[in-house]
């Protein structure tokens, strides 16, 4: 048994949708999607959503009433509160793999939706490269989906764990990440995704991390923390909602209600409390 998806369901869902709330923005984080069966890894960590799936979770939102847009228009949407269209739902890739060309880009085409790819830039050239098994795009690729309207973000060069860098090295890579997406596509570049998890409980380093995105040229950057943001007040540190295969209607669904979000506040609680333990000892 799923222990999350047993909690969302039954006891989250029907709190969330007996309590009204404000409008939130879902934001959608995926990776791959392909046929990787990932049988060694956990359900909730695994990075895959099958090509059907994937078909089926957009044609879901769809059927909500939502419409699927990246992630810089669904903030500029929430900025200027245009609530009298119909709901959105930011869309995000992370790590620029060249199945989304192939398997997601012709599905999100079919509803008219977009979304937002975040390129670790390292592994994105003229030639086809790899990053993790997976092969990526090309930049032939990258300015063909962009002049399709899908949207680009930078994430870092090498996809280190910025976490335990020096911050010239994080600075390097934020900024040659950037500049090489923005000669490629010919046009600024304000988005970043954060690789591997977000440290959240560091508030030093996330403080300084914020700052030094706004000097290096960037107005927002999604994280791996989970929930529905409520607001794009603080754009650099905007939650998202994972997703893969092991998503299926009833889940999905709870996710955009915002009944997953309970999870992004244990994930909290409980990183504080590494952090704190450790500096105790």
């Amino acid at each position: 048994m799923r222990w999350d998806r047993s909690i969302t369901l039954w006891l989250s869902c029907p709190v969330i949708r007996a309590i009204p709330t404000s409008p939130r923005l879902p934001i959608l984080m995926y990776h791959s999607v392909s046929d990787d069966l990932e049988e060694n890894v956990s359900p909730y960590y695994r990075l895959a959503t099958s090509p059907q799936r994937f078909a089926d979770q957009m044609r879901w939102i769809s059927e909500r009433g939502y419409r699927g847009v990246s992630l810089e228009e669904a903030i500029g949407m929430a900025a200027f509160e245009q609530r009298d269209q119909r709901p959105v739902v930011a869309i995000t890739f992370d790590d620029g793999f060249r199945d989304f060309y192939t398997a997601a880009w012709p599905v999100l085409q079919c509803h008219q939706f977009t979304a937002t790819i975040y390129l670790p830039t390292g592994f994105i050239a003229d030639r086809r490269a790899s990053f993790n098994g997976r092969e990526c795009m090309t930049w032939n690729e990258v300015r063909e989906l962009r002049r399709e309207g899908i949207r680009f973000g930078s994430h870092t060069v090498s996809h280190p764990k910025l976490h335990a860098m020096e911050w010239s090295e994080i600075e390097r890579e934020l900024t040659l990440s950037r500049q090489q997406i923005e000669e490629n596509i010919e046009e600024p570049v304000t988005s970043f995704a954060y690789p591997y998890a977000f440290p959240q409980e560091d508030q030093l380093f996330t403080q300084r991390f914020s700052s030094l995105l706004l000097e290096t040229g960037y107005r927002n950057c999604s994280t791996t923390v989970i929930g529905c943001p409520a607001s794009v007040a603080n754009s650099f540190f905007l939650k998202r909602l994972p997703v893969n295969s092991c998503d299926d209607r009833a889940l999905l669904e709870a996710k955009l209600d915002g009944a997953y979000d309970w999870l992004g506040v244990v994930q909290s609680a409980y990183r504080h409390f590494k952090r704190t333990r450790r500096s105790k000892t």
